[in-house]
């Protein structure tokens, strides 16, 4: 995934999308689709996702819009930097009062996705509040704590646990799942000491009060 032109990182408890200025539309369409068709049955719906203001004509951003929708995914505009003042109002309104009128709250809807697009080695841990998705492996020492589900476009060889807080409907997906230890909400498993090669993902989920794994289609 690291060669991948469009980046979806984490920030403020959303995305943002970031990609080449010199990207074309069409191309960052074509990938944008495709990284969101890999992520289909992840991704929480109503996540935020924040695109780059000013880069897109009102045609194109009306397209992007859509397929972020189809997704059920939320697609705005990134905010604007703040424009610095020229000169104070004669009669300025109360600073904390402007400064919340600038600070639209975001719907309560929104979902919180934490995206790393790296491999996490041995000692590196990650708590987060929301779901998690790794473009990269985890090897053995390193540990993922979340609220949510979690998905690991790679090896699981570390130590994961979804549905932190009590969420026993949270998953545990990756393309090979071979983990020290795997944790949703109380329960607790790990993988077989001769663990079998299906050649396919798995997915790590709570069924009649116990961690079942089993291989699924990306």
């Amino acid at each position: 995934m690291g060669e991948d032109k469009i980046k979806i990182k984490g920030e403020n408890g959303g995305l943002i999308l970031g990609f080449p200025e010199d990207m074309p539309f069409s191309e960052i369409m074509e990938e944008l689709d495709r990284k969101l068709e890999s992520g289909a049955g992840f991704f929480l719906r109503g996540t935020l996702v924040r695109i780059p203001r000013d880069r897109f004509a009102k045609e194109e951003l009306a397209e992007m819009q859509k397929l972020f929708r189809t997704h059920g995914l939320v697609c705005r505009l990134a905010k604007p930097e703040p424009a610095t003042p020229i000169a104070p109002a004669p009669k300025a309104a109360k600073p904390a009062e402007k400064k919340e009128q600038e600070t639209v709250p975001e719907p309560q809807e929104l979902q919180r996705m934490l995206v790393i697009d790296k491999t996490l080695r041995g000692g590196q841990a990650v708590e987060t509040e929301g779901s998690v998705i790794v473009f990269g492996n985890v090897n053995p020492g390193a540990q993922i704590t979340a609220g949510g589900s979690v998905d690991i476009r790679g090896t699981c060889r570390g130590v994961v646990h979804a549905g932190a807080a009590g969420d026993s409907t949270a998953f545990i997906i990756a393309d090979h799942l071979m983990p020290t230890q795997i944790r949703i909400a109380n329960y607790v498993a790990r993988s077989p000491d001769e663990p079998e090669d299906s050649g396919k993902a798995e997915r790590a989920y709570v069924k009649d009060g116990q961690i079942v794994i089993e291989p699924i289609e990306r």
